[in-house]
């Protein structure tokens, strides 16, 4: 799942078998400028599903260790954290956000406003999650970006990610007016990857929350969609893409869903939602990366939502990993243009462009 840390760095020593070699039969499918990264950094990346767990993986190494795969965060009129969860995890931890507010005055009837939940496996996270991609939102859609610092597993399994995130969307709406300048009316939820699964889970809910809210629009990057898939069903045409691999999506999912039961329900599958819901969903953009294992179910999703009378997009980044969401920095033209489509759908829904 992607995320701004996920990992130690890479040992770049020599190494007769790197832990996280190309499989030859994915090679001709991946962007070429991922395979010189991948080949130079992530092939030498002790996967964290491979090590006992350890929550001192969630810091991250010495600046210089690994290269940064994102843009540096644009420069934004205001930043603010805040804590806004009401459950206590049982480290002691809380919800947080990072507000992210556009330069400029606000218009009369507020800013529009992105909901956003970075990605990370349920495991790994932070404030600074996705920044660049939370401050290319609010300067080039020029809107207030909410970005969500839920609890981690396994700490705090499901459902404290996706009750963090009721608890942030009430937050936002309490304060809209006075604190955050928002207009209410045009509120988009956004996620990446695990966040993308929480996104997706929030807009089915938000209808039952009794909100004074619109939501208008759905941005979901690589999303995780379906937690009872495998290689025997959606996994199996990118069953040997890099980096996120079944055996650690599994990891991910164990971590964040350790009971069997939580799998098959809409809040953590959303691709399971029934017609009812479905058709209760905000028009959609969701890209998805052509050798990702989570390709089929964002394609899949989109067809469901299509069928109930969504407006939908699904967006295919040929050569794209599961990565591609957080690598527009030098690294790859692919995630560039993933970053500038995304926000350009954004602006399209809120009318900023």
């Amino acid at each position: 799942m992607p995320s701004k840390r996920t990992d130690d760095g890479p040992d770049l020593t020599s190494s007769p078998k790197p832990p996280q070699p190309l499989h030859p039969s994915i090679i001709s499918r991946l962007d070429p400028e991922y395979i010189t990264f991948h080949n130079k950094y992530f092939q030498y990346v002790t996967p964290s599903h491979t090590r006992p767990w350890d929550p001192s993986s969630r810091i991250p190494p010495p600046s210089g260790t690994f290269p940064s795969t994102e843009t540096d965060p644009l420069e934004v009129g205001g930043i603010k954290d805040w804590k806004v969860g009401t459950r206590s995890g049982r480290e002691g931890t809380k919800a947080r956000v990072r507000v992210y507010t556009p330069k400029g005055e606000a218009p009369i009837s507020g800013w529009p406003v992105v909901f956003f939940i970075p990605g990370g496996g349920w495991v790994y996270g932070g404030l600074d999650n996705q920044a660049s991609f939370s401050t290319n939102m609010c300067v080039r859609a020029k809107c207030v970006v909410v970005s969500l610092d839920h609890r981690l597993a396994p700490e705090d399994p499901y459902p404290a990610a996706l009750e963090d995130a009721i608890d942030a969307l009430r937050w936002l709406v309490q304060n809209a007016s006075d604190l955050l300048r928002v207009d209410t009316t045009r509120i988009a939820v956004a996620g990446c990857s695990s966040g993308g699964n929480i996104a997706a889970a929030l807009v089915l809910t938000a209808p039952q929350l009794n909100l004074p809210i619109h939501i208008i629009f759905q941005l979901l990057l690589v999303p995780a969609l379906d937690n009872t898939a495998s290689t025997s069903t959606s996994w199996h045409i990118n069953q040997h893409a890099p980096w996120l691999t079944p055996e650690r999506m599994l990891w991910f999912r164990g971590m964040y869903l350790p009971n069997k039961s939580d799998w098959a329900t809409w809040e953590t599958s959303p691709i399971l939602a029934p017609g009812e819901l479905l058709r209760g969903v905000p028009e959609t953009w969701i890209a998805i990366g052509g050798a990702d294992i989570l390709m089929e179910e964002g394609r899949k999703y989109g067809d469901r939502l299509k069928g109930e009378g969504v407006q939908v997009e699904v967006r295919l980044y040929e050569g794209g990993p599961h990565a591609v969401a957080v690598m527009d920095g030098d690294v790859m033209h692919l995630g560039r243009r993933l970053v500038t489509d995304a926000v350009d759908a954004l602006s399209q829904a809120f009318s900023t462009v």
